[in-house]
């Protein structure tokens, strides 16, 4: 029914029907719109009561109604559809608020830079627009600018950014991911001159007279976001925090993670909970080969302001995209200067995987693992089987995190081993082409991200984005997990595809379970918390081929609403791209940024000695 209909027959209903009791009253009811509950037990319903954030009733209007008291709002879905928030089955919160903290210097349609000084103004307009948070972070960062787009034809120098400041470091990356330019001052705190010569994989373009003019090619540039990321300190890093978890509500999600987080990132994310500066809750895993002592006196599966320690993170390996996830066999095309039969290779040695996993086990505690190749997930399974064997299945649910190169026997040993497996389906769109021509070619490519040898042996799983690899986009994510379509068109995997039920699930009540959370959250039941998300259409009862344009209206944690999209915000606005166009790239800017945490110990203490 219309809006103003349903209006009129609530109001109706509540002059007719006697006031709920002050225990039974609601504070909220929502209804007006498709509810998919996402309980197999009520799969849909026509209404919701909330009252102190928690699920009182859910069932028919009539029903619901009863829960109705004098001061209970009614709130009218409008005809938008109402899911339980978006669990976030891995994602890197804190480092996904530089992603939302960066200046857009994407073409058209993207964006608005065509030259050189438009590129100049878009940073210089973004900058006004976000005064704080420069000033906090002292650093000033652009994505997306490409020279073939710019009527110059030509990258932007030094000199083009220091137009825009010389006193603040700025750093503004291609499109490409593989170079980026940085002015005077970025420069200066790298050490680049004259005098230096190119790093090992990377070139640092010239002037006549040898001086960098500022751009900078593969390794010369990745290793210049270190030096410059540590210039944040505890206040700038917490600005992330905060626009991360901003970024993760603003795709649907009520409950975020900062995989492979570290002591100073939960202490930042605790102390700008502490001042409710984030809407949604974020579950941290820092690493256990950095953070094992943080992590012992810290884990639990309670909340405090919103956050808490739920485990571990664990890499085995790397990127697949980039070559340096561990196979069993060869890549297929690498690109670039590899030796026949290159497999990729581990990042760490088969001693300390076990030595991790023992201790996560002999502790109860979970342990989530980067494991992206097969080589990786041998080394895995065999480790987890190890401490299986020696302490036992102590519940503590441990996750595979990507598994984008699995064989099938390595699924059933992850099912007998009890491992949740949160998986990747969204590179089939954004790097699908990339596997099937470069990584493990066309037949092994309809394999990677397997969900369907999962669901034929009933085993659940989580659908996940890595932001900020990618942006946390919920409805890509779904698109991807349904339809397997490549950027090309291409359909990678039909065995794999899963419906749209199903795809729901791994974002919700399968993630919720990953995370211990599954009586809390993941669906819409009476006891439950009042996490929702509002879409612009049920996704249940359109062309499966048109999820991606399925827009998030708004999210609510708790019965608050904690983002509302406006009607002047364009759907594509944050959805564009990925965080980068290549995949080799996003994966060495992310390890980079991992890298400029290293010394965070005087940040640490800084913040610590602030809080007390």
């Amino acid at each position: 029914m219309s809006r103003l209909l349903n209006l009129v027959w609530l109001a109706g209903f509540a002059m007719s029907t006697s006031a709920a009791t002050a225990q039974e009253a609601a504070d909220t009811i929502y209804t007006g719109g498709p509810i998919l509950t996402i309980n197999d037990v009520q799969p849909t319903a026509e209404a919701v009561a909330v009252k102190n954030g928690r699920i009182l009733a859910v069932g028919a209007l009539a029903d619901i109604m009863a829960h109705r008291g004098d001061a209970t709002e009614l709130f009218d879905l409008d005809g938008r559809a109402m899911l339980p928030g978006f669990v976030d089955s891995h994602g890197h919160v804190v480092f996904g608020g530089l992603q939302a903290l960066s200046a857009n210097l994407l073409s058209p349609p993207d964006g608005g830079v065509t030259d050189i000084a438009s590129l100049q103004q878009a940073l210089r307009d973004w900058i006004d627009a976000n005064r704080d948070a420069v000033e906090k972070a002292g650093v000033i960062i652009g994505f997306g600018y490409d020279n073939a787009q710019l009527a110059e034809k030509r990258h932007p120098t030094r000199e083009d950014l220091d137009a825009i400041s010389q006193e603040l470091p700025i750093v503004i990356v291609h499109q490409s991911g593989h170079l980026g330019v940085a002015n005077s001052k970025t420069l200066e705190i790298v050490g680049y001159d004259a005098s230096t010569q190119d790093p090992a994989g990377g070139k640092i373009r010239r002037e006549a007279d040898g001086a960098p003019n500022g751009v900078l090619e593969e390794y010369a540039f990745f290793g210049t976001l270190v030096p410059v990321l540590k210039q944040l300190g505890p206040d700038a890093f917490a600005e992330f925090a905060v626009a991360g978890s901003k970024l993760w509500a603003r795709f649907g999600y009520t409950t975020g993670q900062d995989g492979r987080s570290s002591g100073f990132a939960v202490e930042s994310l605790k102390a700008m909970a502490a001042d409710g500066r984030i809407p949604i809750d974020v579950v941290a895993y820092p690493d256990v080969l950095e953070a094992r002592d943080y992590i012992g006196d810290n884990v639990s599966k309670e909340y405090e302001n919103g956050i808490r320690v739920g485990g571990c993170k664990l890499t085995i390996d790397g990127s697949p995209q980039g070559f340096t996830a561990l196979r069993d066999r060869p890549y297929y095309d690498p690109v670039g200067d590899y030796p026949a039969g290159y497999k990729g290779y581990s990042a760490v040695t088969i001693e300390q995987v076990q030595d991790a996993v023992n201790w996560c086990y002999e502790n109860g505690i979970q342990i989530i693992t980067h494991s992206n190749g097969e080589g990786a997930s041998d080394m895995l399974i065999a480790a987890l089987q190890a401490a299986q064997d020696k302490y036992g299945d102590p519940g503590n649910r441990p996750a595979l995190i990507h598994g984008q190169f699995l064989r099938e026997d390595q699924v059933d040993a992850y099912k007998r081993l009890g491992v949740f497996m949160s998986l990747f389906p969204m590179h089939t769109f954004y790097w699908g082409d990339w596997h099937r021509d470069h990584t493990v070619g066309p037949v092994n490519a309809e394999n990677i991200s397997p969900t369907g040898w999962l669901l034929e042996r009933g085993m659940i799983f989580g659908s996940h984005h890595d932001a900020p690899v990618a942006l946390p986009d919920s409805m890509r994510i779904l698109d991807a997990t349904v339809t397997r379509r490549t950027r090309s068109g291409d359909i990678l995997g039909p065995r794999h595809r899963v419906d749209v039920a199903t795809a729901l699930k791994a974002l919700t009540i399968w993630p919720a379970w990953q995370h211990f959370e599954e009586n809390d959250k993941g669906s819409i039941e009476a006891g439950k918390l009042a996490d929702f998300v509002l879409l612009s259409e049920d996704p249940t009862a359109i062309d499966p081929e048109t999820l991606d344009a399925v827009r998030i209206m708004a999210t609510i944690k708790e019965d608050t609403v904690i983002y509302e999209a406006r009607d002047e915000v364009k759907k594509g606005e944050i959805r564009s791209s990925p965080f980068m166009s290549d995949p080799v790239s996003a994966h060495n800017f992310l390890h980079a940024m991992y890298q400029a945490t290293g010394v965070e110990r005087p940040w640490l203490q800084q913040l610590m000695f602030r809080l007390e």
